[in-house]
């Protein structure tokens, strides 16, 4: 009797636990036929199972709840849904064929997912398209949390530039397809050197902080990766074509071949804008294009990614002059040129081009390891060119010139730049692991010739061989190695490590103490740790905190117009980040508190060094600390509203400014404490509505109408680091009105969109950014410069501003065939 009682007993256990939240399940194909062996993870516990010969599988779960089930096939499209299991539970997910031997790469190594703890954003191709007229990348994710841009032409168009929680385009690490974008340099991006890449981006991820260990230099305020457009199984040609204000106009034909006997891809793209811009003579002349060749096999591929940019922009970088920002018929003007005597000189422009080559090999292999290499070479090449009036021509490389003797004359400034490298990472995550880990890393070498040449002067007209007045040449190598590391310490807690290895050799042609210039050579070394925590709430969103280390090494100028005793250190970060998400199907939240301490930032202060250069100064002690909230609701079908916030204090504890004192020669000294940033609002807000008008009278995947408003308010910030009332951007609040139609349909084109967009429809005057420059004069008043205001007593300043474009349209026509 007691066996049989046993049994029972066991038998009832059985039945207990398999009654008791138990998940189960059937993969299936469209047809409805069973998928033997396919992955099955449950993403918030790493619990993993293979299916059955019947596309069966089963898990027990320690409790009911809310579980994300995560199904994977070589050949289709991988699902990824939520699941709540109270009881026993059972599903059945039909998995869609994509043609395809091997999924898309996923984007691993220096890429945040949704369990990784830091602040991001992330830019769909959707997202991306709406507003793709023209503009270059800063313009097209201005809406995200922490974002000003600026346009140098006043338009979006031509030299643009991005500031995230007040860090500088230097300050933001920029990859694509995570190879380095900045310039090894300056450390900064110029996105017209890429004109209208968006077209071929099927992502934007924005890490705000320090974020993942990345490649390329220290992110010290952000991080912007792109990635550019997958395979399509499909054949396609698309037509784009935009006109607007300012005599712009976008063209760009991309077509692709689908997928050619199953293992090859080709897709291409040739773009073309121009605009006249906003400030006077800003014109832009780009051109780019895209190609793109892939093989796919059943567990690896080979994608080769050529992209070119070529831009001829007229020189508007030196702002509208002080005086002249506040009267309506000179806000636009422009003294780039005005040198010359009578007419501007009408090649007063940048003229560059730079060619990508990407080569990306990917490989699955039959255990946990996937492999992501890249090989990498850019060139680029172009120069600006200037007038400049009295100019001394002894120093410039014409023989047996008087000493005394001034010309006009007209100059160009080149560089002439090769980069190449490899990049690489290694991920091991096994089904059912709690552990993941990646390795990864990059070694990169860089360079630069610089190089400067007279080609005209009044003296003696054109110049034939101009002689080289300065040669530059500099090389930098830059190491790095990162192993990241994920441990699923229960269900819901998810721990995150990250540390990273950085070297940097750096040659160039730099100052002795004595003030003569010869080659000089620098290595710094740098370890980047980071930790956090991310916790799952199993379906009401996730809590991270995290903590991270960022050094970066000073920028080209510092270098080259310091000594050895004068140079700058290098600038540490150390980043805190608290947070939350939520990112559900109509609803997505995010809320984060940020604090970035900064020992050695370098900054401006006006001072000039042992060769009689202003270079930055490293500062002690600085920070910035920040709330910022971000949201998209959708209340009811087709009509949405979002918006973001930010709320900081970015200040430097102390430091010391440097005046120069015109009449004496000497710079007078003011000691600054608890300062404001430079270009650091305070406050920086947007707000959304969109509404599809035709939600209720049309099928939404075929045909829609979006009438969307977006406003966005920056507060006060001041140019300089001094706080000083008379160097002052004033708040600013813009909008713009969208009207976007799409029309998926049979027959030639497949789908016709049409989209306006009225750019600061409320005709608001504002300015985004401006430069100046502090000095003393007793003996002379100095207005007669436009640029120059008085401060009080003897004390003016120098500023430029950049105006941006009152009320103006772009309209936009997509056919896809």
């Amino acid at each position: 009797m007691k066996p049989l009682l046993t049994v029972w007993a066991f038998l009832l256990l059985c039945s207990y636990a398999w009654t008791q939240n138990a998940l189960s399940g059937t993969i299936t194909n469209e047809e409805g036929e069973p998928m033997p062996f396919a992955s099955v993870l449950i993403t918030n516990t790493q619990e993993g199972a293979v299916t059955d010969a019947d596309g069966f599988f089963r898990f027990v779960l320690p409790e009911a709840g809310l579980y994300r089930v995560r199904i994977s096939y070589i050949g289709y499209k991988s699902v990824e849904q939520e699941v709540q299991v109270d009881g026993p539970t059972n599903v059945e997910i039909r998995l869609e064929e994509t043609g395809f031997t091997l999924p898309d790469v996923e984007l691993i190594g220096t890429w945040a997912d949704p369990n990784t703890p830091i602040t991001y954003t992330n830019l769909s191709r959707e997202e991306l398209e709406v507003n793709n007229l023209g503009q270059d990348v800063p313009f097209l994710v201005r809406w995200t949390p922490s974002a000003v841009v600026n346009s140098d032409a006043g338009t979006g168009i031509g030299y643009t530039d991005i500031r995230i929680r007040g860090s500088d385009a230097t300050r933001i690490n920029v990859t694509i397809n995570g190879i380095p974008l900045n310039d090894a340099e300056s450390q900064g991006v110029f996105w017209v050197n890429l004109p209208d890449f968006v077209s071929s981006t099927d992502m934007i991820q924005i890490q705000r902080g320090a974020g993942t260990s990345t490649n390329g230099a220290g992110a010290f305020g952000a991080t912007i990766n792109l990635k550019t457009t997958d395979r399509k199984a499909e054949p396609y040609v698309e037509l784009n074509n935009s006109v607007g204000s300012f005599n712009t106009f976008k063209h760009n034909i991309q077509a692709g071949s689908g997928l050619i006997d199953g293992r090859f891809t080709f897709d291409g793209r040739l773009s073309r804008i121009t605009s006249d811009g906003y400030i006077d003579r800003a014109t832009a002349r780009l051109h780019s294009f895209y190609a793109s060749a892939g093989w796919w096999g059943e567990t690896s591929s080979l994608q080769l990614n050529v992209f070119s940019g070529s831009e001829i922009t007229y020189q508007a970088w030196n702002g509208v002059p002080a005086q002249y920002i506040n009267d309506d018929e000179l806000r636009t003007f422009n003294t780039a040129g005005t040198e010359r005597p009578g007419e501007p000189h009408d090649n007063e422009v940048d003229d560059y081009n730079q060619t990508h080559y990407q080569l990306h090999y990917k490989k699955q292999f039959a255990g946990p390891f996937q492999l992501n290499a890249a090989l990498h070479y850019t060139r680029g090449k172009g120069f600006f060119e200037q007038y400049k009036a009295g100019e001394m021509l002894n120093g410039l490389g014409f023989p047996d010139v008087p000493d005394t003797l001034a010309s006009d004359l007209v100059r160009r400034r080149w560089l002439d730049n090769h980069y190449y490298g490899v990049t690489y990472n290694l991920r091991y995550q096994p089904i059912g692991n709690r552990l993941s880990m990646t390795l990864g890393g990059a070694l990169n070498n860089y360079v630069g010739r610089h190089f400067g040449e007279t080609i005209w002067t009044a003296f003696q007209g054109e110049v034939q061989d101009p002689p080289i007045y300065y040669d530059n040449d500099a090389e930098k190598l830059d190491f790095n190695v990162y192993f990241k590391t994920e441990y699923l310490l229960t269900p819901q807690l998810n721990i995150y490590g990250d540390l990273q290895y950085r070297r940097v050799d750096y040659e160039f042609l730099g100052f002795e103490d004595v003030g003569l210039q010869l080659q000089q050579s620098e290595t710094l070394n740098f370890f980047n740790p980071k930790v956090g925590l991310f916790y799952d709430l199993q379906g009401k969103g996730g809590l991270y905190a995290s903590f991270s280390v960022a050094q970066r090494e000073p920028n080209r100028n510092d270098f080259t117009e310091s000594s050895q005793v004068s140079r700058p250190r290098s600038e540490t970060m150390y980043d805190t980040e608290l947070g939350y998400r939520l990112e559900k199907k109509r609803v997505q939240l995010g809320a984060n508190l940020y604090w970035m301490t900064y020992d050695d930032q370098l900054v401006p202060t006006g001072r000039l060094n042992d060769v009689g250069a202003a270079t930055r100064i490293n500062v002690d002690k600085s920070y910035r600390l920040g709330v910022e909230l971000d949201g998209r609701i959708e209340v009811v079908d087709g009509v949405h509203f979002g918006g973001t916030l930010t709320l900081s204090r970015n200040k430097i504890d102390q430091f010391d400014e440097y005046i120069d004192n015109w009449d004496t020669g000497i710079q007078e000294v003011v000691r600054h404490e608890n300062t404001d940033l430079a270009l650091s609002p305070n406050v920086i807000a947007s707000a959304e509505v969109s509404v599809n008008v035709l939600q209720r009278l049309a099928d939404p995947k075929k045909q829609s109408l979006v009438v969307s408003l977006q406003g966005k308010h920056v507060g006060e910030q001041f140019i300089d680091n001094t706080s000083n009332e008379n160097t002052m951007l004033d708040a600013y609040f813009f909008s713009d009105l969208g009207l976007r139609y799409q029309l998926q349909r049979k027959g030639i084109f497949k789908e016709v969109a049409a989209t306006l967009m009225v750019r600061n429809v409320f005709d608001a005057r504002f300015e985004t950014r401006a430069w100046t420059y502090r000095f003393i004069s007793e003996d002379n008043d100095p207005r007669a410069d436009p640029y120059v205001r008085l401060e009080g007593g003897t004390t003016y300043n120098q500023t430029g501003f950049f105006p941006q474009a009152g009320r103006n349209f772009l309209l936009g026509l997509t056919l896809r065939f």
